[in-house]
């Protein structure tokens, strides 16, 4: 792969003045439909900076920068998360869905992720060994916070992931509901899953992380 430091200093050349690192962050969105619904509700350009679509989006005097269209798993994220690190990103929300382990989790429950069982082989190149890693207490509960304020449901807990997103920033996430292992039917689209990853994805654009950075 190509040392993402080397893609930075490629995009700047074709692009002067590329950089992030005015931004809060940026929210990494994995459902297709959903970045294009995202950038509708704000004023934003998007920019070719990344493997994947990339928007700044303004909201009041603040800047987020919202990523989505670079595939699923955690190499491909990976792979776009160094790219907007090498450019800037010190903050990042991921906002997708997954498949509940318990039966009292029902379609369209948001959860957020406070702790993540590494059961996947990416995490082992940026962490020493271990079974679990926990997500940025305070951009967790930044995140908590800003669903809280929009009256959402949302409770958190673990997550059995093949993702990884760390490079020394601060992350974290919030997953839909989509389907369940305990009752294994064949996965639908379902309006419930819908309208919570497009809460989600509205929290996340409007967290406020510095607040958070004051909380003991």
């Amino acid at each position: 792969m190509t040392e993402p430091a080397e893609h930075a200093r490629h995009v700047r050349d074709r692009y002067p003045g590329t950089a992030l690192s005015s931004t809060d962050g940026v929210v990494l969105l994995y459902q297709q439909d959903v970045p294009e619904k995202t950038v509708n509700r704000y004023p934003c350009r998007r920019v070719h900076w990344v493997r994947g679509e990339l928007f700044i989006l303004k909201r009041r005097d603040r800047q987020v920068a919202v990523c989505g269209g670079f595939g699923l798993g955690a190499p491909a994220t990976v792979l776009v998360l160094e790219q907007l690190i090498a450019l800037g990103a010190r903050r990042a929300v991921t906002v997708g869905t997954a498949a509940t382990l318990r039966a009292d989790l029902s379609t369209g429950q948001l959860v957020v992720c406070d702790n993540a069982l590494r059961n996947e082989g990416v995490s082992r190149h940026y962490l020493p060994p271990g079974s679990h890693i926990k997500a940025s207490q305070q951009l967790t509960y930044a995140l908590t916070a800003s669903l809280r304020a929009r009256e959402v449901d949302a409770r958190s807990g673990p997550s059995w992931t093949t993702d990884a997103l760390h490079r020394g920033i601060d992350t974290a996430a919030v997953f839909a509901v989509a389907d369940s292992l305990v009752e294994r039917r064949p996965r639908r689209e379902q309006p419930e899953v819908a309208s919570a990853s497009a809460s989600a994805s509205a929290s996340g654009e409007a967290w406020d992380p510095v607040s958070a950075c004051h909380r003991p």
